[in-house]
């Protein structure tokens, strides 16, 4: 849990403080933070920070421990996580990729003494920096790490534990250079002399320095607003462009521009220059000053940022819904490929050492059909990219013949991007993306989209699982579920059973006719409580012990007696409602008896469909004494008589007894339809069919005499 700000000893807060700074100066690094684990073990919540504002601070706060975030990857893993691009940060925390738009380099490790984790900390530096981390920087880091961890552990045997606070300590970077006011004089001096504005603000957004020019072009003066939040001074900058580009700067340490309209309608060129303690910004008038026209901001494929953005928020929502291939292409084909303008694409993966293609969109079938089942050994860029896990991008096809001389164009596309799709540091397969006209993709548009292939290979590695899953808890189902019902010379029987639609899960729905002997048959059908397998695993031993004791000569009470008493010996949690009808064939009559199930439907010849009001005994499982009375009906020649479970007749909207009655009168209107027919008939009548929350199993059984 976490604890008041400062932690439970302001002496291990200074000391870790110290400790922190000191692994950013020594590291090269312009930001570091560090995170402290929870008691519960499962959320990492950030100690103390150097570099950050507090509104970029704010969502990484607390990060859960099986977040798809660097920082969390060293603690889980224990061990020490090197990020050394932005487009390595897309491939392997493709959901960070997204949130940090901006080009960085990245470490993080835990902090541990023996095998005790305590939490982790994480640093980052410009892009700029070489692609290896040198070893005076490892160095660093390791070192605070074991300083950090050790005091950590000393505060825990002092029996003071060290606790995050309510928010993360904000740290002030060290300064390399002394202030002197005679310098500081002479500077605003020069810069005042400048026609363009000067500006300089802190790591929070507020104005430590203003020239007067810049004070003009923000309509303000000088003292008035030295110490006033940016925002604050001049409303007009708070637009989306240029906060983003304000937190680019801090976060990539690289200088970056905008554009910005004035309320008179004029515009401010701004160049952004950052440091680990603030940003300094350059306002320049521009030459043109048309109200109606604003300077391109970098985003892909032209677009700007904002759009691209909330296109891609939006679609990282939709994929955590998404249950099968099928929806993830849709996903892609409706917030990606407009966006990009992309003309087709491909999902593969690798099965049986062959590459096959699980979901396209925009692809000629032919084209599919050439590319799908070829061997992993082929020199393709789809198959680079599954071996080496690195993306591809090709302007054109000239430059996709370069790397792999032999591949053949075949797709009539222009260029492409092929993507890894990668899930915990193991690919899965790769994305293939295709442009119908030339496209130079730049270093942002490559960096996107490979965090978007991040984003579709989580969403693709849920939906196969749920797919083997959903195949295989659906195989279980149809096996405790008869093959074929037996044939009696009296009687036509149909059964249908309908599974509840994808994400609901397996049912506990059955159904089942017993032959007693040459002239009498017994029926049941039943719903195990729940979707799940434990439900489908019940669903069978129920089934079973009705056969085994309908079989043994007991009358429909006494089976429903013995199979209670089973269910409460098996203490399962799971309740059952069951009907179990016996037909005497000679007599022409039948005896019900039920364990809380829904009536039977009786449809004599020549007569109106009726309900027969069977007394209700308690679902199975509930009571070990519980009883199960009976009741014997005519069952005439011409009769038909229907079995059915709540997801036939059952809807919010609608009252259950007015339902039943419902199906009463579509029997009825039914009469001459033969029996498999009727089936049909009445499933498709049921409410919610085209989405169905619940299984349905309906069992008619029709007394027809054979002639003569």
């Amino acid at each position: 849990m976490q604890g008041d700000a400062g932690g439970a000893d302001p002496r291990y807060a200074s000391e870790s403080d110290e400790v922190l700074i000191r692994a950013a100066r020594d590291a090269g690094a312009h930001i570091a933070a560090s995170y402290l684990l929870a008691e519960s073990d499962e959320v990492l919540y950030m100690d103390a920070e150097v570099g950050l504002p507090a509104q970029i601070v704010k969502p990484w706060s607390r990060v859960r421990l099986t977040a798809g975030v660097p920082v969390a990857a060293a603690a889980r893993r224990r061990q020490f996580v090197w990020v050394p691009s932005h487009q390595e940060l897309a491939c392997r925390f493709p959901a960070t990729a997204l949130a940090l738009p901006y080009q960085f380099t990245a470490a993080a490790a835990p902090i541990m003494t023996d095998s005790h984790v305590w939490g982790s900390v994480v640093l980052l530096w410009p892009a700029s920096h070489p692609y290896e981390l040198d070893p005076g920087e490892r160095e660093a880091i390791e070192r605070a790490c074991a300083e950090l961890g050790e005091l950590l552990r000393q505060a825990a045997e002092s029996g003071d534990p060290r606790l995050p606070g309510d928010e993360p300590r904000v740290l002030d970077p060290a300064q390399d250079r002394p202030q002197d006011p005679h310098d500081a004089s002479a500077a605003a001096c020069y810069l005042d002399r400048l026609r363009e504005g000067c500006l300089a603000l802190d790591l929070e957004g507020r104005i430590t320095f203003v020239s007067v020019t810049a004070a003009d072009l923000l309509g303000g003066d000088v003292t008035g607003l030295l110490g006033r939040p940016l925002w604050e001074a001049a409303s007009w900058l708070k637009d989306p462009v240029f906060e983003d580009r304000c937190r680019a700067a801090v976060v990539s340490q690289e200088t970056t521009s905008c554009t910005a309209r004035r309320p008179d309608g004029s515009a401010l060129d701004i160049h952004l220059y950052p440091d680990p303690t603030g940003i300094s910004l350059r306002m320049t008038p521009t030459l043109d000053d048309h109200p109606h026209r604003r300077q391109p901001q970098p985003g892909s494929g032209g677009l700007a940022k904002a759009d691209a953005y909330y296109n891609f928020l939006h679609m990282a929502a939709a994929l955590t819904r998404a249950l099968n291939v099928r929806e993830i292409v849709e996903l892609v084909a409706d917030h990606v490929m407009p966006v990009f303008k992309v003309q087709a694409m491909a999902i593969l993966i690798a099965e049986g050492r062959r590459m096959k293609i699980v979901g396209s969109h925009g692809y000629e079938s032919e084209v599919l059909d050439r590319f799908d089942g070829l061997p992993l050994t082929s020199d393709t860029p789809a198959e680079h990219v599954l071996r080496t896990r690195e993306p591809a991008f090709f302007a054109d096809f000239d430059e996709m013949r370069q790397a792999h001389p032999d591949v053949m164009h075949r797709d009539e596309m222009a260029a492409w991007a092929f993507l890894p799709l990668m899930v915990s540091d193991e690919i899965v397969g790769t994305f293939v993306l295709a442009f119908g006209q030339p496209h130079v993709f730049t270093a942002e548009e490559c960096a996107s989209l490979t965090a978007l292939a991040g984003l579709t290979a989580q969403a693709l590695d849920r939906a196969l699982l749920y797919d083997t899953k959903d195949r295989l808890a659906h195989s279980l189902q149809e096996t405790l579920l008869p093959n074929s019902l037996p044939e009696f010379p009296d009687l036509e029987v149909a059964a249908r059973y309908v599974p509840a639609n994808r994400g609901v899960g397996i049912g506990g729905d059955f159904y089942d006719l017993i032959r007693l002997n040459d002239t009498s048959a017994a029926a049941v059908i039943g719903d195990v409580q729940g979707h799940n397998m434990t439900a489908a695993a019940l669903m069978g031993q129920v089934r079973t012990a009705i056969h085994a004791h309908a079989v043994a000569g007991a009358n429909p009470g006494e089976v429903l007696k013995h199979t209670n008493r089973l269910l409460i010996d098996v203490d399962t949690d799971l309740f059952t409602s069951c009907l179990l009808v016996h037909f005497d064939l000679q007599l022409r009559t039948l005896c019900v008896a039920s364990a809380g199930h829904l009536p039977p439907l009786l449809r004599p010849p020549n007569m109106p469909a009726e309900i027969i009001d069977v007394p209700a005994g308690l679902l199975l499982g509930v009571d070990p004494d519980a009883d199960y009375p009976t009741l014997e009906a005519p069952f005439p020649p011409g009769a038909l008589l229907a079995l059915y479970t709540d997801g036939l007749v059952e809807t919010p909207e609608i009252d259950l007894d007015v339902a039943i009655a419902d199906l009463a009168g579509h029997l009825t209107r039914a009469e001459y339809e033969p029996v498999h027919e009727l089936c049909d008939l009445l499933v498709n009548h049921a409410p919610h069919t085209g989405r169905r929350a619940d299984d349905i199993a309906l069992l008619l059984i029709e007394h027809r005499p054979a002639p003569g």
